[in-house]
């Protein structure tokens, strides 16, 4: 073996990394935000999060990946760290399919068939393939498609690149005493831990050591340990991803340590324990890629059974590990940055937050309308603390949303995250409004103004109408409805028609002196900042029709919705016109 050899393992080794790398990044992109959809059905039931946990890996091709993905979700008080247990032990079992992805590369024999399923063979037609994909389809998700089958061709030519720059080594007797040293488990479970916790990834280790097995040179005595070891390394990632969050998150890798710390030792123990009764015959014997995915499927899987029962044993021990402290109160992160590393569930987790500012945005402006019936000091604090946190709300999720833009994201995620740009502003302005809401109160409030009789019936009338407004653009966003979010702007223009016709009722009023100066300002006040609040809800409307349609001329929109021809505006339109009106005042 010479120093090209070398140099051919080491680009192998690249290679097959980027390829992983591509692959999972690929594969989660195109999962968009489903991956959060099916973590939000977590329940108590153990089977469940299991199942889920294997199939999210399998989906991602990556265990490390789904536990950093649940430090951030149990930091953002998103996940109870119960239903993480199942999702961890889920996880080693997805990761075993990889395994033996990569042992199509110890394939031999002349048969035709057998011959398809090796990587030298389909690999340039899966990179040819993903290549044409990626470059003429215009549907993303086509297109991440074929950039996973490029990703996937790319691993298995790093996979092959690594096998030939080892083939060398079956001839050399210094490699063959190097190996010898691996008889002993105890060191192969710390070179297996070491060298997966360098590479951060268990799948790629054990794709490293399947490659190594091709020489001929590692038995199954050898692989046992190494393979075991190669579990304990991967929490790793787990571990560094603890550094900075809450106690709950800290117990998750808690938790998946734990896992295998325990699992290796039971199964080690078992083993070599039973082999000291019945001398296992195989254990001298050449191992290839299939038996080391055999093995790492079967440990795995038996690590998983022997654990599954004692899930809230683990739970527990996650608490006598890292304690509660009496006097200090549990943080949680808005949206844990750690789920950016999964641009799906980051992005998600913010539409689940722009929803809550939604309805903190209605919640405040009812406050402050009430104040104009009643003013209260305590409502009043509420109102004030309440547009604090939609100050709050928008400075975090604009942050988080202009950093995941910069990602790769499919067009579902895209449009989402441009709905999300497009409203967080309206929200926040909204709830700078219930504070102007709120001073217009106070005023009224601390000068003991009265409004007169009509003037009062007028303004019951635009309320009714505001809180109608707001009413609909909070279940249209939350619910995603387009067909509700088209009645906003009909309702938006009634509104601009009333605070109009209540403005010329009290410059009549105003002329036959039944209204006063004094309280023409306060109205004025009042009637602008309920106009401004109906045209936030407005822009709100339109910014979720026109992501959903991937249209984004507002202008060209809002004409054509109010066009003389559009009779389903004209309907609606009609129908609030009617529901919502003021009386002329007489000259």
């Amino acid at each position: 073996m010479d120093i090209f050899s070398v140099i051919t393992l080491c680009g192998g080794l690249a290679f097959f990394l980027f390829g992983m790398s591509t692959m999972s990044s690929s594969l989660e992109k195109l999962a968009g935000g489903r991956l959060e959809q099916l973590l939000k059905r977590m329940t108590d039931n153990r089977f469940k999060s299991l199942l889920l946990g294997a199939g999210i890996t399998i989906a991602i091709q990556s265990s490390s990946a789904m536990t950093v993905m649940l430090v951030g979700l149990v930091n953002s008080g998103i996940m109870e760290l119960g239903q993480t247990v199942g999702v961890i032990m889920g996880s080693n079992v997805g990761t075993t399919l990889t395994a033996w992805i990569l042992s199509l590369s110890g394939i031999e024999g002349d048969n035709v068939w057998l011959k398809l399923l090796k990587p030298e063979v389909f690999s340039p037609v899966a990179a040819l393939a993903g290549i044409i994909m990626t470059m003429s389809a215009k549907k993303s998700r086509t297109k991440g498609a074929g950039t996973i089958l490029v990703g996937f061709a790319v691993l298995m030519t790093g996979m092959e690149m690594m096998k030939d720059a080892m083939s060398p080594l079956a001839e050399m007797p210094e490699f063959a005493s190097i190996l010898t040293a691996f008889t002993n488990p105890f060191l192969g479970v710390i070179v297996g831990a070491v060298f997966t916790g360098v590479i951060q990834s268990s799948a790629a280790s054990v794709g490293i050591l399947q490659a190594l097995s091709i020489t001929g040179g590692i038995t199954y005595g050898m692989a046992l340990p190494i393979i075991m070891g190669q579990n304990i390394g991967t929490c790793v990632t787990a571990l560094l991803s603890s550094i900075g969050v809450n106690r709950n998150a800290r117990r998750v890798s808690v938790i998946h340590i734990s896992f295998n710390l325990i699992g290796t030792a039971v199964c080690l123990a078992a083993f070599y324990g039973s082999d000291l009764l019945f001398h296992y015959a195989f254990m001298d014997l050449a191992i290839g890629p299939a038996g080391i995915a055999m093995v790492h499927s079967i440990f795995n899987i038996a690590t998983t059974v022997l654990l599954l029962p004692f899930t809230r044993q683990l739970e527990k021990l996650a608490y006598l590990v890292v304690r509660e402290d009496q006097g200090e109160k549990e943080k949680f992160a808005f949206i844990d940055e750690r789920l950016l590393a999964t641009p799906s569930v980051a992005i998600a987790e913010c539409a689940g937050k722009t929803v809550d500012m939604a309805h903190l945005a209605e919640k405040t402006i009812l406050r402050a309308l009430a104040l104009l019936e009643k003013y209260d000091e305590k409502t009043a604090q509420e109102v004030i603390q309440n547009e604090d946190r939609l100050d709050l709300y928008e400075d975090q999720l604009g942050t988080l949303l202009v950093h995941l833009s910069g990602r790769a994201l499919s067009d579902e995620d895209s449009r989402n995250i441009s709905k999300q740009l497009h409203t967080i502003g309206d929200f926040e302005r909204i709830g700078d409004h219930a504070v102007n809401l709120l001073k217009t109160a106070q005023e009224i409030h601390e000068k003991s103004i009265k409004f007169s009789p009509p003037a009062s019936e007028e303004l019951a009338v635009l309320l009714g109408a505001l809180k109608e407004i707001l009413s609909l653009t909070t279940r249209a966003y939350a619910q995603g409805d387009l067909s509700m979010a088209a009645k906003v702007e009909p309702l938006e223009q009634v509104i601009d028609g009333l605070v109009s016709d209540i403005k010329s009722n009290h410059i009549t009023r105003l002329q036959k002196g039944h209204c006063t100066i004094e309280i023409g300002f306060v109205l004025a006040d009042l009637l602008t900042n309920c106009e401004r609040v109906s045209d936030h809800c407005s822009n709100i409307a339109v910014a979720q029709i026109e992501t959903a349609l991937n249209a984004y001329q507002s202008h060209e929109y809002l004409n054509a919705l109010k066009s003389g021809s559009n009779a389903a505006f004209r309907s609606v339109f009609d129908g609030y016109l009617a529901q919502f009106a003021v009386k002329k005042e007489q000259v």
